[in-house]
């Protein structure tokens, strides 16, 4: 299992301080390319001790830097566009159950 950066009472409020979201922490290559995200997600890389790290995350691109300066400093090397093609306000979406109907 992988070390994660971020406390889950980090990422908790990190919707409410920043109005952003990590959808994938220390991403894998597949992940960061799989078309199976939202097309407003980013792909955030930083640095920690000598070695390269990949998040996928959702918010606006000056929110997302804000939120992760705050956490690395100057660890931060770049902010991308991901590759998800998914409509951003059907993302997670699931189907109303049907009512079963009388008969």
């Amino acid at each position: 299992m992988t070390k994660t950066v971020w406390t889950s009472q980090e990422k908790d409020g990190l919707k409410q301080k920043y109005g952003c979201e990590i959808l994938v922490e220390r991403a894998k290559k597949d992940q960061l390319n799989s078309t199976q995200f939202p097309s407003d997600s980013y792909i955030v890389e930083y640095k920690i001790d000598d070695e390269t790290f990949f998040d996928l995350s959702r918010g606006t691109k000056v929110t997302l830097f804000d939120m992760y300066y705050d956490k690395f400093k100057s660890q931060l090397i770049n902010i991308d566009y991901g590759k998800g093609n998914i409509k951003p306000a059907l993302w997670m979406y699931q189907k109303p159950k049907e009512k079963k109907k009388r008969r």
